[in-house]
């Protein structure tokens, strides 16, 4: 039950990241969803820039714990949802610029919001 909740948590960790990157074009869509997306994308460039630690990054390794693993066991979370999380090489200064990539990749993101927003 441990693994399953952990790589439940992992699942998670990695639809946050996703929504922290894209989540910005859920305006197109619905534009409420920029309540959410803003401070969720405030928090990972902070996270970025600060090199923190994620919360659900103790809790995964809480839940492992528990399970008794020391990774997870699953082919498909190791290799492509654990390795997108938490990349080998992962430096300071990758991720100053991935936390510089992005504001960037945002700021075109709302950009096009703006534009489309005083359009109507």
């Amino acid at each position: 039950m441990y693994e399953f909740l952990a790589t439940l948590t992992l699942i998670v960790h990695f639809l946050f990241i996703v929504f922290v990157v894209f989540g910005g074009l859920l305006f197109f869509i619905k534009a409420w969803t920029l309540y959410f997306h803003i401070p969720a994308f405030l928090y990972g460039a902070y996270m970025e820039f600060t090199q923190t630690i994620c919360p659900l990054t103790y809790l995964e390794n809480y839940l492992l714990t528990k399970a008794n693993l020391t990774t997870y066991s699953t082919t498909f979370i190791q290799n492509y949802l654990y390795a997108i999380i938490y990349p080998v090489n992962l430096t300071k200064d990758l991720q100053i610029n991935l936390g510089i990539s992005l504001i960037v990749l945002n700021a075109v993101i709302y950009g096009v919001v703006v534009i489309k927003y005083k359009k109507n």
